[in-house]
């Protein structure tokens, strides 16, 4: 009896041979994350050095407790899901619609939930992060109903979505800049939200982000072998068993819990979900079992340390988050789509 079947073919790198580089770069990001979560419980107004930081997360008689617990922590903690949320956003977006330098705003997601929470704080008087995420996770499924009916419904494309999304983006967008323009109460109530900002971060805002962020985290990361699946088109996703339209349907949704909840804790920050998968792909290739966790570690690296260098560069205040992130963005944006036009 031939025993071939069971041997191992010379040459060929074995399954635990492929992932254990990338095992291993997710384990240094896993670092990379600690490090930045301790620059960001440490840096600000008071620095503190990272026994200070132990002290201070641990012993509630150490001077450093109250600066850590009340301040730093619950900041470090909304970048580190808005971060995550952004990240797996994006990744899952640039999968769905096929295009490398989609931003999780191509859909117009962010700007619905924008929109949603700009209405509410100025003609309802909404001012806290309880009601702003409810009207914002509001605000982004309507507008992920509304993409995927116009881009084609069951029979929709990314180009479709692409095409759909962006409109509504521009439209969205313009509305809020009219709303917070003609209502100047609600500008200087959410000034610092408009631009994207983690420094009004308090633990109820924390707490109330966590459950949509992980519940839209374990919805993408589960629809990446799915969206493996489609990335071969739609034909070759159904002769593997996928539904196309489903998958669609999912990962709309997911984008929708993570980038509702993030905008409403944070505000529109943007480029974060471009810029995290664009460079992790470098890293872990198409694959997104791989590339999925690597931005969801990632994207909370890029996210802190923009806040940190923020701090420091805007000393005795602060620029804020989305401020920085724009500008690190926008270069990066110009770079990549020149490049690729080239390369057309």
């Amino acid at each position: 009896m031939s025993t071939t079947g069971s041997l191992p073919i010379p040459g060929a790198a074995t399954p635990a041979r492929r992932g254990s580089p990338r095992a291993l770069g997710l384990a240094a990001g896993l670092l990379v994350l600690l490090a930045v979560l301790v620059l960001s419980l440490g840096l600000g107004a008071r620095q503190l050095s990272p026994a200070g930081v132990w002290h201070g997360l641990l012993d509630p008689n150490a001077p450093e407790y109250t600066v850590v617990h009340r301040m730093r922590l619950p900041r470090t903690l909304l970048g580190l899901l808005a971060g995550t949320a952004l990240g797996l956003a994006g990744g899952v977006m640039q999968a769905l619609t096929r295009n490398p330098l989609a931003d999780p705003g191509l859909l117009g997601i962010n700007a619905g939930a924008s929109a949603a929470v700009a209405t509410a704080a100025a003609v309802l008087g909404v001012t806290s992060f309880t009601g702003y995420v409810w009207w914002a996770l509001a605000g982004a499924a309507l507008v992920s109903v509304l993409v995927y009916a116009v881009g084609g419904g069951r029979g929709a494309t990314p180009a479709r979505l692409a095409l759909a999304g962006a409109a509504l983006n521009a439209t969205l967008y313009s509305y809020v800049s009219a709303v917070m323009l003609l209502d100047t109460a609600s500008l200087d109530r959410m000034r610092f939200w408009t631009v994207g900002s983690l420094a009004g971060a308090q633990t109820s805002t924390v707490l109330g982000i966590l459950p949509f962020v992980a519940l839209g985290a374990l919805l993408a990361l589960g629809l990446a072998r799915p969206l493996n699946a489609l990335a071969l088109g739609d034909d070759a996703a159904r002769a593997l068993g996928a539904r196309p339209a489903a998958i669609r349907a999912a990962a709309i949704v997911a984008v929708t819990l993570l980038c509702g909840a993030a905008t409403a804790a944070c505000g529109p920050i943007v480029f974060v979900g471009l810029m995290v998968p664009h460079l992790v792909r470098a890293l872990t290739g198409p694959d997104l079992r791989w590339l999925l966790p690597y931005c969801a570690v990632l994207a909370p690296v890029l996210l802190l340390g923009a806040d940190v260098l923020g701090r420091v560069l805007g000393r005795p205040g602060e620029l804020q988050v989305g401020i920085v992130t724009a500008v690190l963005g926008g270069p990066f944006f110009l770079y990549f789509a020149r490049r690729g036009k080239a390369r057309a």
